[in-house]
């Protein structure tokens, strides 16, 4: 039997739209010859919906869609994500649900066994949980159908089990022939190729051919990379769609025709093809239009800048250089040729009027003294000023902020000032992999000039001013950042790993004493286990 696997970019609550997308699939799987078309989870109503799983009306929405979609399925069946009333007196009113939908009918109703309430995910929040679920009969087969979370009962390196049951060997034990998954699995470093260990046990395992279908897009803070997958019964990989981007495979599940497997970027390129993604849907599903940039001959402003452009194109992405008194010749200039290299508009606004404007305005307040980091941060937000006014005066116009993991864990930014905005791409990617962020998109011609990556950070906001002479090196703040935010290790580990003791403790005080900061930053894209947005508690 030829089976399809779509994966594809749906917007939470938009059920026409989707369905549209689903028809649009299906008609192009049907053409090659699919019998079964399967789409992600939630491909009906957008993953995650959050509180709109709670709307009494969303529920029955979901099922009057699903009912009009299903007269329109003919020839090739699907197998899709939907939300579903729970119609027992006792328990949550939703049911996370995948439905087959064949000859104008639904065919066949099955409900999510596992509901996964870490990290990002609060799902015993919103639905009941199936007790128990057979396989679906259909074609000739046996399909035994499980959605996300039911394939992680077990991790197959961990002798722990997360859950006391195993919806793929209760599928199984009930003679499946088929395993398909229908997942909204959401892109992390280093994910990828613990999804191919996790599928490859399980076909490996049941001797039994899986296949699974993940979603692809971004929906705010939560970005999914497709890259479905198929095994055979061996544990084989034999199939992957494309990274990070809208794809149909249709494969023989007899002969293996039509299986390829897409290439997968190492991970800079994962992480910036993640990123493009996740403002170019943030964009594209909030109705915004124009981005705007503020270029400080930085890196981590040329990289945000960079991936604008990747996402949206150089004519929906406008650069804009706010030079002050201790900007330097060189910095102007690296703005100037980033502007260039990627042909976007830079518009030139000198803070330093508004600057003096605010300092004799509050003269008389703070009275005489040595400047310090107030008047620092009076230039921080002048520039933000600056950026919510241009972007306030475009069509549809946001402001993307600039800053990187490193410097928000530590506070090392200034809140109304370049933590304003609509979304932080860069707010979950340490400053390490800002430069290798830089290195990937300079991959076949500069984009991010030399300079900008050689040259020492700095926020200009002082004379001489470098980053370094507030903070420790950004490899020991890194170090930090990833013992103690990801691998939650203790403090006295955390200055093993850091090398000094002295240094990891002022670096853990500044961390945890700048959470009101991150409690106002704009949402980021997670790329992450632990990023400083909803799955941190």
């Amino acid at each position: 039997m030829k089976v399809a696997l779509a994966q594809v970019d749906a917007t939470v609550g938009d059920l026409r739209g989707n369905a549209l997308r689903i028809l649009a699939a299906l008609d192009a799987a049907s053409r090659r010859g699919a019998r079964l078309a399967v789409f992600p989870e939630q491909s009906l109503g957008g993953y995650p919906a959050l509180d709109l799983w709670e709307e009494r009306g969303f529920a029955e929405a979901n099922e009057k869609a699903l009912a009009a979609l299903a007269e329109k399925v003919r020839g090739t069946a699907a197998l899709v994500g939907f939300v579903s009333r729970n119609k027992d007196r006792v328990g949550k009113p939703a049911r996370n649900s995948a439905a087959l939908l064949h000859e104008g009918k639904i065919a066949a109703v099955r409900h999510k066994t596992l509901l996964p309430t870490y990290d990002v995910f609060d799902e015993a929040r919103y639905f009941e949980a199936a007790r128990g679920n057979k396989p679906v009969s259909w074609g000739g087969l046996k399909l035994g159908v499980t959605i996300c979370e039911d394939a992680w009962s077990r991790a197959p390196s961990s002798k722990r089990r997360l859950y006391r049951v195993d919806p793929v060997a209760d599928q199984v034990k009930a003679g499946a022939d088929l395993l398909l998954n229908l997942s909204a699995s959401p892109f992390l470093r280093g994910k990828a190729e613990v999804r191919r260990t996790l599928l490859s046990h399980h076909a490996k395992r049941h001797k039994k051919p899986f296949f699974y279908c993940n979603a692809v897009g971004g929906n705010d803070e939560i970005v999914f990379d497709g890259g479905s997958l198929a095994y055979d019964a061996k544990g084989a990989l034999r199939a992957r769609a494309a990274f990070a981007s809208e794809d149909r495979m249709v494969i023989d599940t007899a002969t293996w025709e039509g299986a390829a497997v897409a290439p997968e970027p190492g991970d800079a390129g994962q992480t910036g093809s993640v990123l493009t993604l996740g403002i170019k849907d943030f964009a594209a599903k909030c109705g915004l239009q124009t981005a705007f940039v503020g270029l400080s001959g930085g890196i981590d402003s040329a990289v945000v800048a960079a991936l604008a452009v990747r996402a949206l194109g150089p004519r929906r992405v406008v650069g804009v250089c706010m030079p002050s008194a201790y900007s330097s010749t060189g910095s102007t200039e690296d703005a100037k040729a980033l502007a260039q290299n990627l042909g976007i508009e830079l518009k030139t606004v000198s803070i330093e009027g508004i600057y003096q404007t605010l300092l004799q305005a509050l003269g008389g307040t703070w009275g005489l003294g040595t400047p310090d980091l107030a008047e620092q941060n009076l230039q921080a937000r002048a520039r933000g000023v600056v950026l919510m006014g241009l972007a306030n005066k475009a069509h549809r116009g946001f402001v993307l902020t600039t800053g990187n993991k490193s410097e928000l864990a530590v506070g090392y930014c200034t809140l109304y000032g370049d933590m304003c905005g609509a979304l932080a791409p860069l707010a979950d990617a340490p400053k390490r992999l800002v430069y290798q962020l830089a290195s990937w998109l300079n991959t076949d011609r500069e984009i991010v000039p030399r300079s900008t990556i050689e040259k020492a950070p700095s926020a200009e906001l002082k004379p001489g001013q470098k980053d370094q002479d507030d903070l420790p090196p950004y490899d020991q703040v890194d170090d930090a950042l990833e013992a103690w935010v990801q691998s939650r290790l203790e403090p006295g580990r955390v200055a093993q790993v850091v090398g000094d003791r002295q240094v990891a403790e002022m670096l853990l005080d500044r961390m945890d004493s700048s959470e009101f900061k991150r409690r106002q930053a704009p949402p980021c894209l997670k790329i992450s286990s632990k990023a400083f947005g909803v799955g941190r508690r």
